[in-house]
This record gives structure tokens, sequence and C-alpha cells, in this order.
């Protein structure tokens, strides 16, 4: 039988528990009733040999998408649905079901159905190799190489990935991608933040961690518009960066001495 939560949630769950998901794909949406469908149907697919729950974080929508989740719901026992009773923003829906969830990877991915969860498998293995040679915490960050937006979109992402890489650091291409994996114990360990979606490359570094980016697959977008406007990242994009600038320079990665 399938989950339903009403946010927000004040607990969190250990990093394992016995029946578990090996992972959870955490989808936030606002107003996305068209898409949910084919969405969930290629998840389904695409996770099909895996251990997997499929959490949909519905943010507030005054469309039909809370009736959508509950009919796919009845007939899904994979699929969690958390709704908020307002509108909270992309990352704070990504928050609500990462606490929501019950699997130790996390996957995210945008509720407009333009990620291709096709290549979450892929973006598991890594994580899990990278993990094998010593590296900890590790962000497995979707690379969109072929995007599927107007060229203007992709013109005002290319500023953004390269001012915020010079003065973060992060050696991420695109961390405004949608798609990407990780701990669900490694994120809840994070700073939480309004946008925090869009610094986690940083954010995994300054915890001692790893970041992988990996080329993924990018669909034009089949239904509606964007509801996480682009001048409202803009309008707080250079706050969130002298933010995360200042979190990067006031913490130390303790180091545990072995010789004890």
């Amino acid at each position: 039988m399938s989950r339903m939560i009403i946010a927000p949630l004040t607990q969190t769950k250990p990093e394992t528990d016995a029946g578990s998901p090996l992972i959870s794909v955490v989808v936030p949406v606002h107003n996305e009733a068209p898409n949910i469908p084919p969405l969930i149907a290629a998840i389904s697919v695409a996770l099909a040999g895996v251990e997997h729950e499929i959490i949909y974080v519905d943010d507030g929508s005054s469309d039909n998408s809370p009736a959508v989740l509950a009919e796919i719901a009845a007939k899904l026992p994979t699929l969690v649905r958390v709704r908020h009773k307002f509108s909270c923003g992309q990352s704070g829906a990504v928050i609500t079901g990462v606490k929501a969830a019950r699997g130790k990877y996390i996957a995210t991915l945008d509720g407009d159905g333009q990620n291709d969860p096709a290549d979450i498998p892929a973006m598991l293995e890594a994580a899990v190799a990278a993990e094998a040679s010593g590296a900890s915490p590790v962000l497995i960050a979707g690379h969109r190489v072929s995007r599927q937006d107007t060229e203007a979109k992709r013109w005002g992402s290319k500023i953004a990935n390269a001012v915020r890489g010079w003065l973060l650091q992060d050696g991420t291409p695109d961390t405004g991608c949608g798609l990407k994996l990780f701990r669900r114990q490694a994120f809840l360990e994070l700073p939480h933040f309004d946008h925090i979606h869009r610094f986690l490359p940083a954010l995994f570094i300054r915890a001692g961690g790893k970041v992988i980016s990996v080329p993924v697959r990018h669909h034009a977008r089949a239904h509606g518009a964007s509801h996480y406007g682009t001048w409202d990242r803009l309008k707080v994009g250079i706050v969130d960066l002298i933010g995360v600038a200042w979190l990067q320079r006031r913490w130390k990665v303790p180091q545990i001495d072995p010789n004890l």
C-alpha cells in the first residue's frame, strides 16, 4: 500500500531500515499534473530491477496534481505522496522528500519530465564505485550536454554556472540540472536553506566529499511551463552565492586521528 504523508516532517529516519529500498526517487512538483503519469511510468521502468520507492512532493499545487497522484498511488505501491499546504519552493520540497524517504540513496529529478530517469541506474553505479574507492560523501551530478531549452535559458545557465564556478570553485559544469544522486544521510548532514539544490556540489565539497559530473539526457517539456521562475532565481542568486561562499570559509573538515 502506498504512503501518504502530510508535511511538515519533524523527524528523520536512520539510513537503513529493515525492508527499506535501496534508492528513493524524490520529485518536487508544483502544478505539473499532465507530466506526472508519464514520469512515474518512466521511473518505474528505469528502476524495474532495483528496490526503490518514488516520492512525489506536491509543493502546494493549485491544479489537479493531488488527484492525479492519489489515483496512481491507489495502483502503485512504490509511490509515496507528500503535500505542502502552501508552496515552499523547490529546495523545500526536495528537503521534505529526502526526510520522508527510506532509501539509502536518493535520486532527485525535476517534475517537468525533462530529466530522464533512465540515467539513474548508471548514476547509482558511479556512486557505488566512487565509494568503493574511498570517496565520501559522494555526489553524482547530472550534466545536460544537449539541453532542450530556449536559447535565452541556456545562455542564462552558462553565465550563472561560470560565475558560481569562479566564486565557489565547485568544478561542476551544470549545478542547475535537477538530476542528482547521493546518500540520504549525507544530504541530511548538510546545512539546509532555500535554493540549496543549486549549491549541492559546493556543499558536498565543503563536507570533504567528492563530486562527479556525468552526462545525462534532457528532453523538451511536453506540457505546461516552469513554475520556479528564472527571474526569481536571478534575484536571489547573488545573495545565495555570498552565503554559500561564507559557509565554505567558516568550516574545516575534521580529520580523525586513528593513532589513539
